[in-house]
């Protein structure tokens, strides 16, 4: 985050979207719409959840975000990965065991979905506390050197997936990469904001044609010519509400204790995510619209996804790479993206299409935009001037990258505790934030200070307009 908030450290041109023009800013809404789509339907896919109702309520949660943000946070939100734990166990977890010998993975989800409606509750009271205590005391335990390194530990995290992607056909994932790297920086006029769907386009076609002579596998179109034009995303039998009329007292209390907890790893996560944007854009959006607002929207989106039988959502740092590509920081472009996302919720047979997607085209965009995040992350270190050459400092950073990183790529994948019958999983990123923040708390020698809401953003949000990096 940023200790100014007057706009952008950095010297590069800054794109205002709104001298772009409609079409050029609906160009950019569909780049950030391909962009988010990989993560967000593998939840579903994985799952079992339904990939139109995950692509509804990401777009409808994203603008339910937009709106209790006032409307100047860039962010768009996805399907969250971390309560996929919590939906595994609720499925394949309780098959097979006492009492439930009978059970079906479709009630399990429901139940999932339930346990991740109460946890957005864990949210609301994490945004009450923080406004009720104000920004500036919930800012002295996530300075930037806390922040840094949990931005850098994303993109970390994220990057075996990309290179398991990239292996289904590392010369489709290339021409990916090396599109999106000569659109971004020899890219002109339009071209040049929007490498993210060049590369998609290239590496798509190649794909098409390296089929062909057998050298990568062949897009199967059978699924588009199958699947319908228009349908409903969801189906009400696969909603929560249906449990609320007889619910299984056994399965609501495994779903709360299941998932809830989770809920604390994915605030810290919608810190460091909220950290990256600001860094990218160069608006601290902590001080305003403020942490308890984003908490707030985050949880509320979640909240009414869960409702529908829908994943849990998160703010996506697939998008802060797409940011930190096209500099065009304009919150419009990322609604324009939100609606789109809701419009092919009803058309199975785009969902379809998009599904047709080369995993190793995905492997390869995503490659590059997790790698951004990691930068994002070095350079909100480098932007506040943060002193790495004091034991402290270094010692914090330190245990954040060493834990995110070594719990996740270890065997064991999360910490795993109990406290009496309840037990806990923590993945390494949310222990390394836990860490980072307790080690900042008790170790003396602070030296960040946390400056005072910047007048412009506050009147950009009352005005509604959204701000642009400028």
């Amino acid at each position: 985050m940023l200790e100014d908030s007057g706009g952008p450290t950095h010297t590069e041109a800054v794109y205002d979207a709104r001298s772009l023009g409609r079409v050029k800013m609906g160009v950019l809404g569909v780049q950030h719409m391909f962009a988010m789509f990989g993560a967000t339907i593998l939840v579903p896919m994985l799952t079992g959840l339904s990939t139109s109702a995950t692509l509804l309520f990401a777009g409808v949660g994203t603008l339910v975000f937009h709106y209790a943000t006032k409307r100047i946070v860039p962010a768009f939100l996805g399907s969250s990965f971390a309560y996929l734990a919590g939906y595994f166990a609720m499925t394949e977890g309780l098959c097979g065991t006492v009492g439930y010998e009978t059970f079906q993975k479709s009630t399990g989800l429901q139940y999932a979905c339930l346990g991740v409606a109460a946890s957005s509750l864990v949210y609301f009271a994490v945004a009450a506390f923080v406004k009720l205590s104000g920004a500036k005391t919930v800012m002295r335990f996530i300075p930037p050197v806390v922040t840094g390194p949990i931005i850098i530990g994303i993109g970390l995290v994220l990057s075996p997936a990309a290179l398991n992607s990239c292996g289904e056909c590392w010369p489709v994932a290339m021409v990916a990469i090396v599109s999106v790297a000569l659109f971004t920086v020899s890219g002109q006029g339009m071209f040049k904001i929007i490498p993210i769907l060049m590369g998609i386009a290239f590496s798509y076609s190649a794909a098409i044609v390296l089929g062909y002579f057998g050298i990568a596998k062949a897009i199967d179109y059978s699924g588009v010519a199958e699947a319908a034009w228009v349908g409903l995303p969801f189906r009400w039998s696969d909603t929560v509400f249906p449990l609320l009329k007889s619910p299984d007292a056994g399965l609501v209390v495994n779903a709360l204790v299941v998932i809830v907890p989770l809920s604390f790893a994915t605030i810290m996560e919608h810190v460091g995510d909220m950290s990256a944007i600001s860094s990218t854009v160069g608006r601290n959006f902590f001080k305003s619209p403020g942490l308890h607002r984003t908490l707030f929207g985050d949880g509320l989106a979640t909240f009414v996804a869960s409702l529908f039988g829908a994943p849990a959502n998160t703010t996506y740092g697939e998008n802060t790479g797409v940011l930190s590509l096209s500099r065009v920081y304009d919150p419009r472009v990322i609604r324009i993206a939100a609606v789109l996302a809701i419009l092919v919720s009803f058309c199975p047979k785009f969902s379809a299409f998009i599904g047709t997607m080369p995993q190793a085209t995905m492997g390869g965009v995503s490659l590059v935009l997790y790698g951004m995040i990691s930068v994002v992350g070095v350079r909100n270190l480098v932007d506040a001037k943060v002193d790495l050459g004091r034991s402290r400092n270094m010692l914090i950073a330190a245990v954040i990258l060493v834990l995110t990183l070594g719990i996740t790529f270890s065997e064991a994948k999360a910490v795993h505790f109990a406290v009496g019958s309840i037990k806990f999983t923590m993945s390494g990123l949310a222990a390394g934030a836990l860490t980072g923040i307790v080690a900042n708390a008790v170790l003396p020698g602070k030296d960040y200070r946390f400056a005072e809401p910047d007048a412009a953003i506050e009147d950009a949000g009352r005005a509604g307009g959204g701000t642009t990096g400028k």
